[in-house]
């Protein structure tokens, strides 16, 4: 494999690990998955993937991921979250335990579980700005947050448009740091994660 590919890690503490190594190995980067702090110094970005916030949180303090990987972050790597990704990366949460804590990074208020339960999962057609041509991209929901407020630093990168109720934000970008409230990485549509594999692409050559 070139020397210039990318090398993303998946944080592997909990959640859909195996389908994101697939969608970033088809993006073209060398993907391998994260469970340890002295790993993180290895990676060029990072993705945090869906699973359940609260459990990821605690697994990231007891594994001493947590600090190394805010520090990775103010540093400025390339991180992507999706689902528990999405609020893991909010500098704020509604309905969280008292006791969560978040890496951080994006100045946005997300809700947790905002679209319902499991059994109220649904897939949805998303407009993705800045994707390639190809439509919009299949949103898959699971008890998937959803992103209250930004701040001004804060790019809008997809609303959900339902027709029924207030559009809702479903991915941003704030700097190197994206996040979707819901899981590209379930649906063999990769543009979402060539997205951020060319985030980290500019990122290594000081972008």
């Amino acid at each position: 494999m070139s020397s210039a590919t990318p090398v993303i890690g998946v944080l592997a503490l909990q959640g859909d690990v195996r389908e994101h190594l697939v969608a970033l190995a088809e993006a073209d980067a060398q993907a391998r998955p994260v469970r340890r702090a002295e790993e993180l110094a290895e990676l060029d970005g990072l993705v945090i993937p869906g699973g359940e916030s609260t459990t990821m949180s605690k697994l990231a303090l007891i594994f001493g991921v947590m600090e190394p990987l805010r520090q990775r972050v103010r540093e400025g790597m390339p991180v992507y979250g999706t689902c528990a990704g999405m609020i893991m990366l909010a500098d704020k949460i509604l309905d969280g335990r008292d006791d969560q804590e978040t890496v951080g990074g994006i100045d946005m208020v997300v809700r947790r579980n905002a679209f319902g339960r499991q059994n109220e999962s649904f897939e949805y057609g998303v407009d993705f700005r800045g994707l390639e041509d190809g439509g919009p991209v299949h949103g898959v929901f699971i008890r998937a947050p959803w992103v209250e407020s930004v701040g001004e630093g804060v790019e809008v990168l997809a609303q959900l448009d339902t027709g029924t109720e207030a559009d809702h934000i479903v991915a941003v970008r704030q700097n190197n740091l994206l996040a979707t409230s819901f899981h590209p990485e379930l649906t063999g549509d990769h543009r979402v994660h060539g997205y951020f594999v060319d985030m980290v692409r500019t990122a290594r050559h000081g972008g």
